[in-house]
């Protein structure tokens, strides 16, 4: 498994007008088929140049990437870079049906973007049904030539991509579900790069091993890619340092555990003991749940290795003892939050954090599950919450029914007409007690609705989690934007009380946040981006059951507050 470059290729073209200042790097993925195995179980599956995990991918802040896509699979396939804020380029974004048409059998397209003002870890991913559960890889942006990091020089950098393996066929999964209406299948075991590691059965040598040397400080680029999991991680026996979180860099803080939402990115100092220990470490990972659901209750394990002295005796080196981290419960909500709680932006003159002061617009969005009725065609009961109803998921109450027509496309060419409204409500049509007991009523409404925002709009968004069908934490990531996490809370959101208590100074910014289970999470951005940008649940379930809606950005005065033309080679529906 290698998550090296393929290659790179420099060119003088430039096809954005952002002034970037950096080089053109070529990429061509291609999406094949692949057998591998896990748990002693082979599988075909979907991959990115015939690497589970897909290749590594480097830039530097200021380069365009010029990243062609080619289908070899009988499925649909568009890949999204996960954090990547696309300005002005929202036809490279990738999310299915919402920027782009998938590109089909035997078809590519070209994703062209420049990275603008971004630097740290951030990864792509397959954005249609469930493929990228296999579908995946780190994409690395490093800090402009002569630009140090603001925190010590690691020794060596070590991508750490989380994941699910299953078993199963993902796409059958989800379409079993989709049809009985009730809970998909959960994982049979949660990886690192791809190794399900020691604690399962058959997977000793398929094992993550993460050899260092005494006296040295490693960075670790962590990224959560698993479907439906969010995850806790330690290191037995070491404490590591956060220092950036969703490529954004954070106050530095030790911790001996750090949980990890799908979708996020976290990287970490590991500074190794200063001389060689007799001893091997785990490195563990395992989920945090607070749903009613069923899930996959296992442990993914790597094995931290020093490197050993020249003349270390052989019996040394065969009777290493290996140390265990203790990692949370698997439902301590009360480490969930002291952990989010610790991460502020650095906010120094250099890395400033430019929360809004001044908000324009104020929404009140509930995030959710519910219910659908059972589809009678085929005279059969259903299997979700009861055998008369399925599982649905919303925002305030509206689940999204994904488009047939690419909405970016739809509203650039102004035929929106029958495509997706424009009038998502600011807050939920039927208010209730969010938090306490749920209402008889768990239907959800469907639709394609988007809300509209005139270009440099300052936003503040306040996400309610619901107890309908059961409180659950929510990962909500929002494309084409950062934002500022200015306020979290439990219970129903008090829009008189809670902003007093708003941090307007040092907020974390993200592209991704747990909105906590039974409570809120309140974010500011500014929408200086035109373009049509998809928000939603990155649980996978949730998502497929419709936890998901659109912004829709509209174009500024300006010439470069403009959305560029589509390129010629946009995939058709």
């Amino acid at each position: 498994m290698a998550f090296w470059l393929l290659f790179a290729v420099f060119s003088s073209v430039l096809l954005l007008p952002e002034p970037a200042f950096g080089k053109t790097r070529h990429y061509t993925l291609d999406i094949k088929m692949h057998n591998v195995t896990r748990l002693c179980h082979t599988k075909s599956l979907v991959s990115v140049n015939g690497e589970f995990p897909g290749p590594k991918l480097i830039a530097r802040e200021g380069d365009q990437l010029l990243i062609k896509v080619v289908n070899h699979v009988p499925n649909n396939i568009s890949l999204h870079w996960h954090g990547i804020r696309q300005l002005r380029s929202g036809w490279a974004d990738g999310p299915a049906y919402i920027t782009q048409c998938p590109i089909q059998t035997g078809q590519s397209y070209v994703y062209n973007y420049t990275v603008v003002g971004q630097r740290g870890t951030l990864w792509y991913h397959a954005h249609i049904s469930w493929l990228r559960a296999t579908v995946y890889g780190p994409l690395i942006i490093l800090p402009k030539h002569g630009v140090p990091y603001p925190f010590h020089k690691p020794h060596k950098e070590v991508p750490m991509v989380f994941g699910e393996w299953f078993n199963a066929d993902t796409e059958a999964i989800i379409r079993q579900a989709t049809l009985t209406g009730g809970g998909p299948s959960v994982s049979d075991a949660y990886t690192i790069n791809g190794l399900p590691g020691p604690l399962y059965n058959c997977s000793a040598k398929d094992t993550f091993r993460l050899r260092v040397k005494p006296g040295k400080t490693y960075l670790l680029r962590l990224i959560n890619a698993a479907l439906n999991d969010e995850l806790f991680f330690s290191i037995a026996n070491h404490t590591v340092t956060v220092v950036e979180a969703d490529a954004i860099y954070v106050k530095p803080f030790e911790t001996d555990t750090i949980l990890i939402a799908p979708g996020q990115t976290t990287n970490l100092l590991l500074k190794t003991k200063q001389s060689y220990p007799k001893a091997s470490f785990l490195m563990t990972a395992r989920p945090y749940v607070t749903g009613q659901g069923t899930f996959d209750n296992s442990t993914v394990a790597g094995i931290l290795e020093y490197e050993q002295p020249k003349h270390t005796k052989t019996s040394i080196k065969k009777n290493l003892q290996l140390f265990t981290p203790v990692l949370p419960a698997l439902n301590d909500t009360n480490f969930a939050t002291k952990f989010s709680n610790k991460l502020r932006s650095l906010n120094s003159k250099k890395f400033p954090a430019n929360v809004p002061l001044k908000v324009d617009r104020k929404f009140f969005f509930t995030v959710g599950l519910g219910t659908n009725p059972c589809n009678h065609k085929n005279n059969q009961t259903c299997q979700g919450p009861t055998n008369t109803t399925m599982f649905a998921a919303s925002i305030s109450n509206i689940s999204f029914t994904m488009p047939t027509k690419a909405l970016l496309q739809s509203h650039y060419s102004g035929q929106s007409n029958g495509v997706y409204s424009p009038n998502f409500p600011w807050s939920p049509i039927v208010p209730f007690n969010y938090t306490g007991t749920p209402p008889n009523n768990t239907m959800v409404s469907t639709g394609t609705n988007l809300m509209v925002l005139p270009y440099n709009t300052s936003v503040e968004l306040v996400m309610q989690d619901t107890s309908i069908l059961g409180a659950e934490s929510h990962p909500l990531h929002l494309h084409g934007f950062n934002f500022f996490v200015v306020g979290q809370g439990f219970g129903n959101f008090d829009a008189k009380e809670d902003p007093k208590n708003f941090n307007l100074v040092d907020p974390i910014e993200r592209n991704t946040v747990g909105v906590p289970s039974g409570g809120w999470a309140a974010i500011r951005f500014l929408a200086d981006n035109p373009g049509v940008w998809f928000m939603h649940c990155h649980l996978e379930v949730h998502t497929s059951w419709g936890l998901r809606m659109a912004w829709l950005v509209l174009d500024g005065d300006k010439p470069d507050q403009k959305l560029l033309p589509p390129p010629a080679d946009l995939p058709k529906c």
